[in-house]
């Protein structure tokens, strides 16, 4: 909450006018407080002015803020009434506490064929569901980094799922990118798709195919992480701000220094590492077979289960 000290709108901020008060809002920055969270690279970034009037215009709205504590019961109340999302497989579902859960970045990484991308498709369909049966009654901003998005799949998803097929396709709102910029653009611009659409689901397949490309060599690391952190936490600002839920897809490489157990990691470091509330890690067995882990999540033990992705979807 705001304190009266003459900065109640993002307008009356220092080096912010109407202008870059609108690109703000636009990008979902839309009130003092968020501008207070910021850090002066993204500000500046965002709405093209000077990292050290932006570094002006956090410190007066970090001023004119009031920071607000509450109870754990207060949080645990607010938690009650996180959605769920069904992933089709009862196992799976369990794993997560539930299903994949809204106000949070749920990340699952693997090899290529793994069964990423399916799980994303099913996700498209389940959300769609009513709360009753698994969903919560949305839609979804699908962004396809990599040209995976198979209508045709959802097709045969919905219909295993006793839906129309046409419906769940209309619900589905794709956004086909192939460059960071595109991609970057496509979330900061996504609150107003989000409200006219009643999107509950944002699906990135996937989060690091294009940083990766564009990306090279270690001189090129730095610039990279910083507009991957900056992306991410403008997905989970999403999720937080529309109680939507966000799974992202994310590519592996071998880490030459392990020498027992499973050598697969998954890129994007620890900026990824930090911002993914719940990752997933998918390998393949025998067959149709997936098995899913369970590697970090803040209320439920680490674990696995087994998937079986058949032409109908995602089942035990």
């Amino acid at each position: 909450m705001a304190k009266d000290k003459g900065v109640k709108e993002l307008e009356d901020l220092p080096g912010i006018g109407p202008a870059a008060a609108t690109k703000l809002r636009s990008s979902g920055i839309d009130n003092i407080e968020k501008v207070a969270a910021s850090s002066p690279y993204e500000l500046s970034e965002m709405i093209g002015i000077s990292a050290e009037n932006a570094k002006k215009a956090i410190e007066a709205a970090r001023e004119a803020t009031n920071i607000e504590v509450q109870t754990a019961s207060a949080v645990l109340e607010k938690r009650k009434a996180i959605g769920r999302i069904s992933t089709g497989s009862k196992g799976l579902d369990e794993l997560l506490g539930g299903g994949v859960e809204t106000n949070g970045i749920t990340e699952m990484y693997g090899r290529f064929a793994s069964g990423k991308t399916q799980l994303g498709f099913q996700l498209a369909v389940n959300v769609q569901m009513p709360t009753s049966k698994g969903g919560l009654d949305g839609a979804v901003l699908f962004i396809d980094t990599e040209g995976t998005f198979r209508p045709e799949r959802i097709e045969a998803d919905a219909k295993g799922a006793g839906l129309d097929p046409k419906k769940v396709l209309d619900n589905i709102f794709v956004s086909r990118v192939t460059s960071t910029e595109q991609q970057i653009l496509t979330v900061e611009r996504a609150d107003k798709l989000i409200r006219e659409k009643n999107i509950k689901l944002i699906i990135e397949d996937s989060l690091m195919a294009l940083f990766r490309s564009e990306f090279i060599g270690r001189g090129a690391l730095n610039e990279r992480q910083q507009k991957l952190n900056a992306h991410i936490h403008k997905l989970q600002r999403l999720a937080d701000a529309y109680s939507l839920a966000v799974y992202i897809t994310n590519q592996v490489m071998d880490n030459p220094g392990m020498l027992f157990g499973d050598p697969t990691t998954p890129v994007g470091g620890n900026v990824v590492a930090h911002a993914a509330t719940t990752r997933l890690y998918v390998r393949k067995s025998k067959e149709e077979k997936r098995i899913i882990r369970l590697v970090d999540s803040p209320n439920m033990p680490e674990g696995e289960t087994v998937i079986k992705i058949t032409p109908e979807g995602i089942k035990d």
